[in-house]
């Protein structure tokens, strides 16, 4: 396959580092040649997380250039923005957790907070497909992550990859309880919205509403 390049943003806590591996090592048991590398940067004091993942042949590094990912992965609405304007490039696909932890520009008010409608408006301009997820039934916000992976392969966003490479990844990465809660979501998830039919305001966009944080 041609290089395809996976770009994961959010807030330290939120699980993007669990994210990460798990399509890391989908990618792997699909037989693709993956590469990735994070920065965790002030992740434990509520800081930006970022990941990044190149899948395919004649890939040698995983730092992907500014404005070539294929697919944003974002956890938090704000971050979903920022990686779109610094790393998506047109034509490409944006999914995202529809939560807010805003970033510390905007609580002192050095910044405008983000809006749907500017993160909709801004993939509309550049022909980027936005997926906007969110589950307000939810009551563990740490696994949003699982929510997001199970619409990633309910879309088939990433090439080669299926539903059983990502279910026998989460296996290598949890087990017991943990795995058995992790599964049911994704199962759940996948489930619910199997066959729905894309709506309208974005690409494909297909979004859940409900209560914010």
């Amino acid at each position: 396959m041609k290089p395809f390049n996976i770009y994961l943003t959010g807030v330290g806590g939120q699980g993007i580092g669990l994210l990460s591996e798990v399509l890391l090592r989908a990618g792997d048991h699909a037989g693709l040649p993956v590469k990735g590398v994070d920065t965790h940067g002030l992740a434990q004091r509520g800081g930006i997380v970022v990941s990044r993942l190149r899948f395919g042949a004649g890939v040698y590094s995983p730092l992907i250039p500014a404005g070539e990912a294929d697919l944003v992965v974002a956890l938090e609405r704000h971050e979903a923005l920022r990686g779109v304007n610094t790393a998506l490039k047109d034509g490409g696909t944006l999914i995202y957790y529809d939560t807010v932890w805003q970033p510390l520009e905007v609580r002192l008010k050095k910044a405008p907070p983000v809006d749907e409608n500017t993160v909709a408006e801004t993939c509309r301009k550049r022909d980027i497909r936005e997926i906007s997820v969110f589950r307000p039934d939810l009551k563990e916000s740490l696994m949003q992550n699982i929510v997001v992976l199970a619409h990633i392969s309910g879309e088939s966003l990433i090439p080669g990859v299926t539903t059983a490479h990502y279910k026998t990844a989460m296996a290598d990465l949890m087990s017991g309880a943990m795995l058995a809660k992790n599964m049911a979501l994704f199962d759940e998830e996948l489930e619910m919205n199997r066959g729905r039919v894309p709506g309208v305001g974005g690409q494909g966009k297909r979004k859940t509403k409900g209560s914010r944080q």
